[in-house]
C-alpha cells in the first residue's frame, strides 16, 4: 500500500527517532542501513537499487509517494514506544 506525505514529514519523522533507530529498522528487515537512511533522506536509489519513493516537486520539500510503507511503519511504531 502505498502512502503519500511531504518530504519535510518524512525528514521530521526522522529527526525524531532516538538514536540507533536506523540500525534498528536495518536490522529487523534485514536491510542495509544505508537503504534505510536514503528513504529517509530523500535519495531515490541505493547503489542503483529504488528505496521505494518518488518526490514530485511542490510546497514543504514536495510530495513523496512511498511505494512501501514498511519502514515507515517501523519508524512510527519506535515513535510510539518511545513515548
Amino acid at each position: 500500500m502505498s502512502k503519500m506525505i511531504t518530504f519535510d514529514e518524512l525528514r521530521q519523522l526522522k529527526a525524531q527517532l532516538p538514536e540507533g533507530s536506523m540500525h534498528k529498522i536495518a536490522n529487523e528487515l534485514n536491510l542495509d542501513v544505508e537503504t534505510v537512511r536514503s528513504y529517509f533522506g530523500g535519495t531515490e536509489t541505493v547503489k542503483g537499487e529504488s528505496v521505494g519513493f518518488h518526490i514530485e516537486p511542490g510546497p514543504n520539500g514536495g510530495i513523496v509517494i512511498l511505494d512501501d510503507t514498511t519502514i515507515y511503519d517501523m519508524a512510527q511504531k519506535i515513535l510510539k514506544a518511545d513515548k
